[in-house]
């Protein structure tokens, strides 16, 4: 029973002292977020709007935000196709996978 409670212990500790580091790091949709509040960078539906309609029936499988750019991924015919675009401007900068 003592060993129980120990381990029970240890695991509860360690789940607790990992979980800071976890959160420290910033999800994609967090950092769009500041960036947009802080005006480095255009909504993403408003991205997505001007992306969509080039796709020609592609499937929209979502963005990726690395700070300057986003990342929009696509498949069509099981190919994938990735559309960079500059975060600021929502101009295309680079296109791969067609």
């Amino acid at each position: 029973m003592r060993t129980t409670f120990t381990l029970l212990l240890a695991a509860v500790a360690a789940a607790v002292t990992a979980a800071p580091a976890a959160a420290e790091r910033p999800r994609d949709q967090d950092r769009a977020f500041q960036a947009t509040r802080e005006g480095r960078s255009m909504p993403l539906p408003m991205i997505e709007r001007r992306v969509l309609p080039s796709m020609g029936g592609a499937d929209y499988l979502g963005p990726e935000f690395n700070g300057r750019t986003y990342r929009l991924k696509f498949m069509r015919g099981g190919r994938v196709i990735w559309i960079d675009v500059d975060a600021s401007t929502g101009r295309v900068v680079g296109r791969s996978g067609d």
